[in-house]
């Protein structure tokens, strides 16, 4: 019996061995398996730290660096330290490593140039012939008679704001015409296409055709024939001739019968100018090409004729009002050109004035004809003193501040039509001058002779650049278009009343025209982008207009719209 309970006892003990073992197996598989665990988890929190140091740094990566503010001068122009360029107040300072913005020349900066002291330094008249040919003998037996004595008398300058329509256009203004008999109308062309008709004695009576272009309107001419049509060129490539009383227009001629089909092909129309004793519109596109309209047919005649580069811009075109068979036109491609109607063609022009940039403008003087007066972007008004003489260059260049930048309807340098003379003209100026710690943009009215400045037209409240300006025909007036507004000058009175007297006897008006009053969300026809920086009815420009004592503004809106046929 004993050796079968000693082999009972060591079955149980090889038992408990192997239960001993199985529990450490157990017990060493749980701390593997703790293990494993601790290792996924210790993994997880590096990749958890791993992506939150990295979200930490992006986000450090992604955050703007503080502003920091340096003592240093550094020019906005050439990036350079040690100097400033740019607007200080009232008064611009140029980049001394650039060359100057007005002559173009380098060696100063625009506030110590010679031209700006004095407008008329270094224009020397160039040397005249001394020969005569049978053109100079045609001249001087048919239309020297005719014109008036010479004589140059005192000018009468229109230095004082009589009163203005603010906001008339809901777009800046591109061109001003006068009425042929009524003198205090004035009509007004604008980038949207609009015509806006003003009577500026009445003041109240205005009236504005929204609907006869689609785009800038860059000519109006009056048919003298009839004074209450006008024919309109805009740069929706259509010409179109209006009854100003009812707005009723009918379309002349339309370069783009197809619609848009890209800008290669869009025809813009910019040059325009009437021949009543030939009974002809005549008008010029982008491309080159002029265009002939027949006034009693309202038919286009031929074919297009290309008069200068093809491709660029004719930007202008004048008749001569004692030649009318010599045309006059100007463009992008650096040139003026003189033509003969009677034979138009590619190539055949009888002189070509060379110029250093675009010419903006070129116009025959107002009462010989004799003289051409034409504006260019490299800050130059050239004069040619006989169209009979040396035309390879000009009689003198002024150097005058009409070089912009875009958003501004380009400046034109026009004649005065009631000089007898024949040496004033008109321009608005595109750099500022300080007047009393204001930044204000003058008109200038030049001797073309001398290259003399015989005014700078200012008003305290009229702080915008002032591009489209025509002096009256027949009265002492100017008037001028500043962004979406009209102003009429006057000559200024001189009496012994006190200022404030006169204030309160004599009352500026000022009225607000269709624009005003608009609030825009940049998407609706108010727009009030930025080539429509109308200083008036914002803010502190105009608490600073009612100061004025006696100065009025009443609210108007639009008369009519315009209707076509």
């Amino acid at each position: 019996m004993a050796p079968v309970a000693r082999k009972a006892r060591f079955v149980h003990t090889d038992r408990e061995k192997e239960e001993e073992s199985s529990d450490e197996e157990r017990e060493q598989d749980e701390t593997d398996e703790e293990d494993e665990e601790d290792e996924e988890e210790e993994a997880i929190k590096e990749s958890t730290r791993s992506s939150f140091e990295k979200d930490e740094k992006s986000a450090k990566e992604k955050k703007k660096e503080p502003i920091t503010i340096s003592l240093k001068k550094v020019c906005k122009v050439c990036k350079r330290t040690g100097h400033e360029a740019g607007f200080k107040g009232a008064i611009y300072i140029d980049c001394p490593m650039k060359p100057c913005f007005l002559c173009k020349k380098p060696g100063h900066t625009t506030m110590t140039c010679p031209h700006r002291v004095t407008m008329e330094h270094g224009v020397i008249p160039a040397q005249k012939r001394n020969t005569r040919t049978s053109l100079d003998y045609l001249f001087q037996r048919e239309l020297k008679a005719k014109l008036p004595c010479m004589v140059k008398t005192q000018y009468v300058i229109p230095n004082q704001l009589e009163c203005g329509n603010v906001r008339f256009h809901i777009r800046r203004i591109t061109c001003l015409e006068f009425h042929p008999t009524n003198d205090n109308v004035i009509l007004s062309g604008d980038k949207k296409g609009a015509l806006g008709i003003w009577d500026y004695v009445k003041l109240h009576e205005k009236t504005v055709y929204d609907s006869i272009h689609n785009c800038i309107v860059n000519n109006i001419k009056f048919d003298l024939k009839n004074e209450d049509k006008v024919y309109m060129a805009s740069s929706d490539g259509t010409v179109s001739y209006t009854d100003i009383v009812t707005g009723i227009s009918s379309s002349l001629l339309d370069l783009n019968p197809n619609g848009w089909n890209g800008p290669n092909t869009w025809h813009m129309i910019y040059g325009m100018d009437l021949s009543n004793e030939k009974g002809l519109v005549l008008v010029a596109d982008n491309f080159g090409y002029l265009y002939m309209v027949d006034k009693c047919s309202n038919k286009m005649i031929g074919k297009p004729i290309l008069l200068h580069k093809k491709g660029s811009k004719i930007t202008g075109l004048h008749f001569n009002p004692a030649r009318p068979d010599l045309l006059l036109s100007c463009g992008n491609d650096h040139f003026a050109r003189i033509w003969d109607v009677r034979r138009l063609e590619s190539g055949s022009s009888l002189a070509d004035l060379a110029h250093g940039r675009v010419v903006n403008s070129a116009y025959f003087s107002l009462a010989s004809g004799a003289k051409i007066l034409t504006t260019c972007q490299d800050n130059r008004i050239r004069v040619w003193d006989s169209i009979f003489g040396n035309l390879e260059s000009p009689s003198r260049e002024i150097v005058h501040s009409h070089d912009f930048n875009r958003h501004l309807t380009p400046f034109r340098a026009e004649w005065d039509p009631k000089d007898e003379t024949e040496t004033v003209a008109v321009i608005g100026r595109y750099i500022s001058e300080n007047f009393d710690g204001i930044a204000l943009h003058p008109i200038d009215i030049i001797d073309t002779a001398t290259g003399s400045l015989l005014a700078e037209i200012t008003d305290p409240d009229i702080t915008t650049i002032s591009p489209v300006n025509k002096l009256h025909p027949r009265a002492d007036i100017l008037v001028t278009g500043s962004s979406r507004s009209v102003f009429v000058w006057k000559p200024r009175v001189d009496t012994e009343e006190p200022q404030s007297e006169q204030l309160k006897r004599k009352q500026r008006e000022f009225i607000y025209g269709s624009g005003n009053g608009r609030k825009s969300n940049g998407k609706g026809p108010y727009n009030d982008s930025s080539d429509d920086d109308d200083d008036f009815g914002k803010g502190g420009k105009n608490k600073k207009v009612t100061k004025n004592v006696g100065t009025k503004f009443t609210h108007n809106t639009t008369k009519g719209k315009g209707k076509s046929k």
